[in-house]
């Protein structure tokens, strides 16, 4: 319809604006028929009107409809006749599509179910293979770590000590370990941990075997021994090159096994490595050493007449804390399986160093005669507090004992005799040792 054909009063753009609001407009059309002061007011007028121009669209429609009904009906036929040879169209390829897939079905998906089965099958045989593997690995290891200890022998054993066998032992624990621990996805041990018979091997052969081992090793570092001022009978002695060797052997492998053994997690590296075993084994013997000395040092310089054989037995006990260092910067770390080897920071040079770190100290001797000395002071003052014979003794005896503590810090700071290397002999000088245990005892005598 246009405007010149067919007038209309009725405003269409104001009914087509986007903004158009029928409470708005009802609004306006009942104040413009009424005064707003009238009560009541009258609705009758615009609702006419709205039904008149409701007519008026409704005529306009049925104008409209009637002139173009045949168009329409064209229209219709046309859009009915496309219709139906697109969908004619549609159902031929409809078919074909259908035809396709059910041979695409029958070839691949049907194919690919079978094949998908066979896939979880060979994974699930493959990770079945590689636990079983791991698993025997683990008796294979489990079976080498109970023949080797066998082979330590000793005490309880027909068979003759082997203290090799020991560090043996101590790489078979370490390959058990390493093979336990690797458990993530993909790795060696992934599994082993929900295998019954793996964890009896641990709880029944792996730790009561580590702890047997470990014991073993930190008795030998306990019993070592190579000073010969003393014999069994009290008298001066020479151990044999043979002894001496037997037991540097001992000890050196007593100290790697330990070293091996020490814990470790997935963050150590070489220069967070901390040998525990170890350095407690050494510790504990220094200790020892140190307890027995300041117990029998006190208890002569009560009873002088014993003082001299409790000097050669303290010098015969720093003498092995000398050969025990020795011993120590001569041993190098051995490579640890768990620990990554690939970090570019350098390890100790020696077993020596991270025991001098660990104690804060230039050397064993050193560390042994002044903590041997910072403890003598008060047991020194005790006696010359209890008065007495054994005070007035020592008073009059002051300058005997003076000679006789240094001679036995210059005595107790060599290599024993029987493990001096050609041309070894007093490790270094020793008066600032020596002038403090005279001091720790002289000093207090007054």
């Amino acid at each position: 319809m246009s405007n010149e054909d067919e007038p209309s009063y009725i405003d269409y753009e104001a009914f087509l604006d986007p903004d158009f609001s029928a409470t708005a407009f009802a609004n306006t059309l009942v104040l413009s028929t009424n005064n707003p002061s009238d009560t009541p007011l009258d609705l009758s007028t615009p609702l006419s009107r709205v039904l008149f121009d409701v007519q008026e669209v409704d005529t306009h429609i049925d104008t409209l409809t009637t002139k173009s009904a045949l168009p329409l009906l064209e229209h219709t036929r046309d859009h009915a006749e496309s219709s139906g040879r697109i969908l004619q169209e549609v159902e031929g390829q409809v078919a074909s599509l259908t035809e396709s897939y059910k041979t695409l079905e029958k070839e691949v998906v049907e194919r690919y179910e079978v094949a998908e089965q066979v896939r979880i099958t060979a994974e699930r045989l493959c990770e079945t293979v590689k636990l079983g593997r791991a698993v025997a690995r683990c008796f294979m290891l489990g079976r080498q770590l109970e023949v080797r200890m066998s082979e330590l022998g000793g005490v309880g054993s027909a068979r003759k000590e082997d203290h090799r066998a020991m560090v043996r032992s101590a790489d078979t624990i370490l390959s058990l370990r390493q093979i336990l621990r690797a458990s993530k996805p993909g790795e060696e041990g992934e599994g082993l941990d929900k295998v019954n018979v793996i964890n009896t091997l641990k709880s029944e052969l792996v730790n009561p075997g580590e702890r047997s081992i470990s014991s073993r090793a930190q008795q030998v570092v306990k019993e070592f021994s190579m000073s010969s001022l003393l014999s069994s009978s009290g008298q001066t002695s020479s151990s044999t090159f043979a002894q001496t060797e037997d037991t540097k052997a001992r000890t050196t492998s007593a100290l790697l096994t330990l070293y091996l053994l020490s814990p470790t997690s997935l963050k150590t590296t070489p220069k967070n490595f901390e040998p525990s075993l170890m350095l407690n084994a050494l510790q504990d013997y220094l200790q020892t050493q140190l307890k027995s000395s300041l117990v029998s040092l006190a208890r002569a310089l009560g009873q002088l007449p014993a003082l001299e054989r409790t000097l050669l037995e303290i010098s015969a006990r720093c003498q092995n804390i000398v050969a025990l260092q020795s011993l120590l910067e001569g041993i190098k770390p051995p490579s640890h399986p768990l620990i990554d080897s690939s970090s570019t920071v350098p390890t100790s040079p020696n077993f020596l160093q991270p025991v001098l770190k660990t104690l804060d100290t230039s050397s064993l001797p050193s560390y042994f005669w002044r903590s041997l000395a910072s403890n003598m002071s008060p047991r020194v003052q005790e006696i010359m507090y209890k008065g007495g014979v054994s005070a007035r003794t020592l008073r009059s005896n002051k300058d005997r004992v003076r000679d006789a503590v240094r001679d036995c810090v210059n005595r107790g700071s060599q290599l024993p005799s029987a493990s001096l290397n050609k041309g070894a002999g007093t490790i270094g000088g020793w008066e600032r040792e020596a002038a403090v245990m005279v001091g720790s005892i002289i000093g207090q005598i007054k």
